[in-house]
């Protein structure tokens, strides 16, 4: 019986995805947060002991994986400057491969849209 990846899934699965990308350019995980709404996902380090706050979003199809609220992100990036850390954004597309208008299914294969880790500049304006 087909079951349906629930949100929380769908959020672990770009965790995942995300993770990787992280490990394979050497970033040291500080935090780990999987809560879906919690931000941010990923706290890690890069070598010169710069601070990361990585926020991770898994996308259904239609939307676009690339656009995130702007105005909470305002928000956020005062959060991260109180804390020296630079943001990255990570909008993970997640769609049924066989038809993008079904849901995405367990152990079933999708299409992926991910364009890696996007830079918010925090500095103010």
């Amino acid at each position: 019986m087909r079951r349906i990846l629930t949100k929380q899934e769908l959020h672990n699965l770009a965790m995942n995805i995300v993770g990787k990308e992280l490990e394979k350019r050497g970033f040291e995980f500080i935090a780990i947060n999987s809560t879906l709404g919690k931000q941010p996902q990923f706290v890690c380090i890069d070598a010169s002991k710069q601070r990361y706050f990585v926020v991770v979003k898994a996308v259904a199809y239609p939307d676009n994986p690339h656009n995130y609220d702007m105005i909470w992100m305002e928000s956020f990036k005062k959060h991260a400057r109180e804390h020296e850390a630079k943001v990255f954004y990570a909008g993970v597309g997640l769609s049924n491969a066989s038809d993008p208008s079904q849901p995405v299914y367990y152990n079933e294969d999708y299409t992926l849209e991910y364009a890696g880790l996007q830079v918010i500049e925090t500095p103010l304006n």
